[in-house]
């Protein structure tokens, strides 16, 4: 049977995750502490690793019950910082690190999420993880996860099991987590940062055309095809219905996925 196998926040957006027993739906769609907190340059522009390489140099550790975070360059000095309260301080320190002004917005609420139609928890199989790791030299399971940054991890099901949370254009997929409701839409789209090692930003050469090839020579046959403008997709993105917010999701929890039907009548 399916089961949750991780629940995993990114209390600071792009940064490393924090692992949980069990996380909050919040009003917007997002996990509690999940990308509670974002870097922005003076522009209000998102400093993250999709703009900027030498996010990928910093280590994380927050802690949610004190919210204390310590951060710094993986190779160097780091300094703790209590969130919200010392946000300034947290900023002054980072703004040295990258070299220009960098701020510290936050949203508790449902954090700031790349997509904020589809702004549930993403989804993946622990096989998934396995089997896509197996395409890569120097490339274990734990490494694709946190390339991949998923929210829950799932264990008890085959590989690409996630494919079967979506369906057609215009249609999804109601699913239960310990009881707790969600909408499996579409197969997220993947952007640069899967294809740089996390730790140090630097490329994977031929990353994305050997993840490419080998997603469409494994895609299951009941996944939607239709889906698929390109290949570079994987995970699944998720949308919440309103009765779901303030529910609960907790390692252990079973998975009960129900049929494919039209977006708007899931009930």
């Amino acid at each position: 049977m399916p089961e949750l196998a991780r629940v995993l926040v990114y209390p600071v957006k792009s940064l490393d995750p924090l692992a949980l027993d069990a996380a909050e739906v919040l009003d917007a769609g997002g996990l509690s502490h999940d990308r509670e907190y974002a870097l922005v340059d003076a522009d209000g522009e998102y400093v993250n690793a999709k703009r900027e390489r030498a996010v990928h140099g910093l280590a994380s550790d927050f802690d949610p019950d004190s919210g204390a975070w310590t951060v710094g360059p993986r190779d160097g000095a780091r300094e703790t910082f209590r969130l919200p309260d010392e946000r300034d301080a947290a900023a002054e320190f980072l703004s040295a690190y990258f070299g220009y002004e960098v701020g510290i917005e936050r949203d508790a609420s449902g954090g700031f999420p790349d997509d904020t139609h589809l702004s549930g928890p993403t989804v993946v199989a622990e096989a998934t993880l396995d089997a896509t790791a197996e395409w890569f030299d120097g490339v274990d399971a734990a490494g694709m996860c946190r390339r991949l940054r998923p929210n829950l991890v799932v264990s008890g099901v085959e590989p690409f099991w996630e494919d079967r949370l979506y369906g057609d254009a215009g249609e999804v997929v109601p699913f239960e987590i310990g009881g707790t409701r969600f909408e499996g839409v579409n197969p997220c789209q993947r952007c640069a940062v899967p294809t740089r090692d996390p730790d140090t930003g630097e490329e994977t050469p031929g990353f994305r055309e050997r993840f490419v090839e080998r997603r469409e020579a494994t895609l299951p046959e009941f996944a939607a095809r239709g889906r698929y403008d390109h290949y570079f997709r994987l995970m699944v993105n998720t949308r919440v219905p309103r009765e779901t917010v303030g529910e609960r999701v907790a390692v252990g929890d079973g998975i009960e996925v129900g049929g494919t039907v039209r977006e708007g009548s899931a009930r």
